[in-house]
């Protein structure tokens, strides 16, 4: 039920605003029958707790989507394959613990790679489809072109899609084209979420990985990002900046899962529809990071976030999350629960809560992909949020 509710909300958000444009002023709801606001116009403080709400879960999302994103920079291979920081040796396509892995891709295509995710370990509910198309530009760098498929349970006509550029430096390679973590490398990403024609979310990211000394790899990223169409019954957009500047760990563990260990700091903003973008410094090659290379342009600061995470992906799926003395804007406090007892493609996987002292701000729900609902606490009012972010 709750990816019925998924699908049809995206569907029908992207035709709203299809219908009104990004900065219309006719407000969009974002779930038939329960918009974000209520079925009321939001009033000052509904909208307030709102717009903490959509704050804190962005800030809560962005180590996860960095993660994420950089776990696939690498294929999901078998333990030893892992620990040697390289990818399976087969490329059948055969179902191996819930990926596929072709290489050249379906189509066929040179130079070419696709990873086909799924929720269950037989292959049989299709989760991620990413098709990876790379060219080397010398023996230590190759850029990336990705184009991601994502899919709700049970579905074969994507949610949204994503559009990656992934620029690889100061790497070795294996067959594939893949990094070899082990040696370490340096990454910059550039990427946009597409639900329908729209483009929804707008982020960039850069990752510099050091050498690896016993499965462990030591790294230091930035990120920025922003929702490009905005909320129109809010009158409001959503941005973030931050990162794991220094102290990052990525060890690859005994089965062949993958814990990534950080504290993930950074600043959440609100503006005007149209009014933020991601400002491009200079590339950073080693840790600790100074300067971020990418920060939010515009708008104003709701506040700050400090996010210690512990993520295990198995097979490039998150198989387990914990967030321990978060710190959110307003002096908001996080409390966070795999639900193991659910399947990976529940979108009670993984559940929240937000709060203010004794006050509770929102909820939230969702898959082992970030796919899932916000609920602001104070009116029932629901969002959508793909892939660690909230969309509509």
């Amino acid at each position: 039920m709750r990816n019925r509710f998924l699908i049809a909300a995206i569907a029908a958000s992207a035709l709203l605003a299809g219908c009104s444009g990004g900065g219309g002023s006719s407000p969009s709801p974002v779930s038939p029958g329960n918009p974000g606001g209520g079925s009321s116009p939001t009033g000052p403080t509904t909208q307030s707790q709102a717009v903490e709400a959509i704050g804190d879960a962005n800030a809560i999302g962005s180590p996860l989507k960095d993660f994420a994103d950089f776990d696939k920079t690498i294929d999901y291979a078998p333990a030893a394959a892992q620990s040697a920081g390289r990818v399976r040796a087969t490329a059948s396509g055969a179902c191996n613990n819930g990926v596929e892995f072709f290489a050249p891709d379906k189509n066929g295509d040179p130079n070419s790679t696709e990873t086909v995710d799924f929720y269950d370990s037989a292959c049989t509910i299709e989760a991620r489809d990413v098709v990876r198309i790379y060219s080397q530009s010398s023996s230590s760098s190759e850029t990336v072109n990705l184009t991601d498929s994502l899919f709700a349970p049970g579905n074969s006509t994507p949610i949204a899609t994503q559009s990656e550029t992934h620029a690889i430096s100061n790497a070795t390679f294996n067959q594939y084209g893949y990094p070899i973590v082990a040696d370490g490398y340096d990454l910059v990403a550039g990427d946009s979420l597409n639900i329908a024609t729209a483009k929804t979310i707008v982020s960039d990211r850069e990752l510099v990985m050091e050498p690896a000394s016993n499965a462990t790899n030591d790294f230091c990223a930035d990120s920025a990002g922003y929702n490009a169409t905005g909320f129109q019954r809010l009158d409001k957009t959503f941005g973030w900046q931050g990162g794991v500047l220094s102290g990052g760990t990525r060890t690859v563990n005994s089965d062949g899962s993958v814990t990534w260990t950080a504290t993930h700091a950074g600043t959440v903003f609100k503006g005007a529809i149209g009014g933020l973008s991601v400002a491009t410094g200079v590339q950073n090659t080693a840790c600790p990071i100074s300067t971020p290379m990418f920060t939010l342009a515009g708008g104003t600061a709701i506040g700050t976030y400090s996010v210690p995470v512990v993520a295990t992906f198995a097979h490039g799926m998150l198989e387990s999350l914990s967030i321990t003395g978060a710190t959110l804007a307003n002096g908001d406090t996080l409390n966070v629960t795999t639900n193991a007892s659910e399947p990976p493609s529940s979108n009670l996987y993984i559940t929240g809560t937000v709060s203010n002292g004794s006050t509770q701000i929102a909820t939230f729900a969702v898959d082992a992909y970030g796919d899932g609902t916000l609920t602001v606490s104070s009116n029932g009012g629901e969002y959508v949020i793909v892939d660690w972010h909230v969309v509509r």
